[in-house]
């Protein structure tokens, strides 16, 4: 693994354009309506000097964002703008990444069992024009990925391997829809509808997916969120049948893990061996276990990813299934339930010994929403805890319409506390 474990972290912005655009303690490429209003060129953040040290060399820390496609959540905002409007403003959102002294950005390709590229097994997806399987007119990750690498930003490709839509009528979907095609691999469950993660053919036609866009492009990673089986929406998964035709008599939590863990393990193999240099990550839930329920787990009283969603991320770590793991830390310093200040160091006990990248997804949505966020300092608060662990190796922030924002000022904060 330590030879696949290559930090593509080259960013060498120019120091004369950095000089100017970095001035004060504003970010002149954001903007956006925050709780103070529009931030300008030249604003300047509400923050007095920070007397947080200087983070770790460039070269070795991650500094990222996610750009979430589903329902406009970053981009595209309107999938009624045309083309050329919808690739003005994802350019907009690299520039801010590299305003913020960046080097990746992690983008959303394959939200719901379909794509931003021209692929062989699923649709377009329905983010980009408002009807699944349209034509775009252009291969949409072609052109993100060249942008993206024209700023020396990494590309991560943030794919979702089981869920299938946010409503629950298969016949809404196109019929090129590999779950409309093929209904039996579907589970409703709440409001919307999930690839069963017990079958194999899912597992397959995740891989297929994934596979295809690691031999076809010029990604630095391949990426998962923290959604395996569906958190939790009051009632049973309905997995019963594939449960008894699949068990083989093990215990329904350990059998459901074990399906999370082969496609992990085996995903994680096919792109090493295909494209050894390309990095596979994980965003997962930032609880693995409370401690009142494993001695292994963090002093916290939290949904349990192996319990609840079946993601058995220690396991991932320890085995070297990954090669980055982004736990997702969206709690405060002193947080009751799930300090932030605990879990971090929980996680940076994990990785110790290992060839795994640790680094931290940040709740940026959350500044200003409760009392707890209302300090816009409490994300540069979070960085500056961080350098206590060496094993921390970088933060990724969700979302990118949440640093353009710059709510309070809080972006332009972590920029000049620990991005200089």
């Amino acid at each position: 693994m330590a030879s696949r474990l290559r930090i593509r972290i080259t960013a060498a912005l120019a120091a004369g354009t950095a000089a100017a655009a970095l001035a004060g303690c504003g970010i002149p490429a954001l903007g956006g309506e925050g709780e103070d209003g529009p931030v300008t060129a030249g604003a300047r953040a509400e923050c007095a000097p920070a007397a947080a040290p200087r983070d770790g060399d460039r070269s070795r820390q991650l500094r990222g964002m996610w750009i979430a496609t589903v329902a406009g959540i970053d981009w595209p905002k309107d999938t009624a703008d045309p083309a050329a409007e919808q690739r003005r403003q994802f350019t907009r959102l690299l520039d801010t990444a590299t305003a913020m002294n960046m080097n990746a950005v992690f983008v959303q390709i394959r939200p719901n069992s379909d794509a931003f590229y021209p692929s062989p097994y699923e649709p377009w997806s329905q983010w980009i024009t408002g009807t699944q399987g349209k034509d775009p007119g252009y291969d949409v990750l072609a052109f993100m990925i060249k942008e993206a690498h024209a700023r020396n930003l990494e590309f991560h490709a943030w794919f979702n391997p089981y869920r299938v839509s946010r409503q629950a009528d298969l016949k809404k979907l196109s019929p090129k829809s590999p779950a409309r095609q093929n209904p039996d691999w579907v589970r409703k469950y709440g409001t919307g509808l999930w690839y069963d993660p017990g079958l194999p053919q899912v597992r397959d036609l995740a891989t297929r997916a994934v596979m295809d866009v690691v031999g076809k492009y010029d990604i630095d990673a391949v990426h998962f969120d923290d959604y395996f089986y569906p958190y939790p929406e009051g009632g049973e998964f309905p997995d019963q049948a594939t449960y008894k035709a699949h068990g083989g008599g093990m215990d329904k939590g350990d059998w459901r893990r074990k399906n999370v863990d082969t496609l992990v393990r085996d995903l994680s193999g096919k792109i090493h061996d295909a494209k050894p240099w390309v990095r596979f990550g994980i965003s997962p839930f930032g609880v693995w276990r409370n401690k009142s329920t494993d001695p292994r787990g963090s002093g916290t009283r939290a949904l349990q990813s192996y319990d609840d969603i079946y993601a058995d991320t220690r396991t991932w770590i320890k085995k070297g299934w990954v090669d980055y793991i982004t736990p997702q830390l969206y709690w405060p310093i002193g947080d009751p339930r799930a300090d932030y200040a605990e879990l971090a160091a929980w996680w940076a006990a994990q990785v110790k010994g290992t060839d795994v990248q640790l680094t931290i997804g940040q709740g940026a949505y959350r500044v200003g929403k409760d009392a707890a966020w209302k300090n816009p300092a409490e994300l540069s608060r979070h960085l500056t805890l961080n350098a206590r662990h060496p094993q921390i190796r970088g933060d990724v922030f969700f979302s990118a319409s949440d640093i353009v924002s710059n709510r309070r000022g809080f972006a332009a904060r972590l920029r000049d506390d620990h991005y200089p």
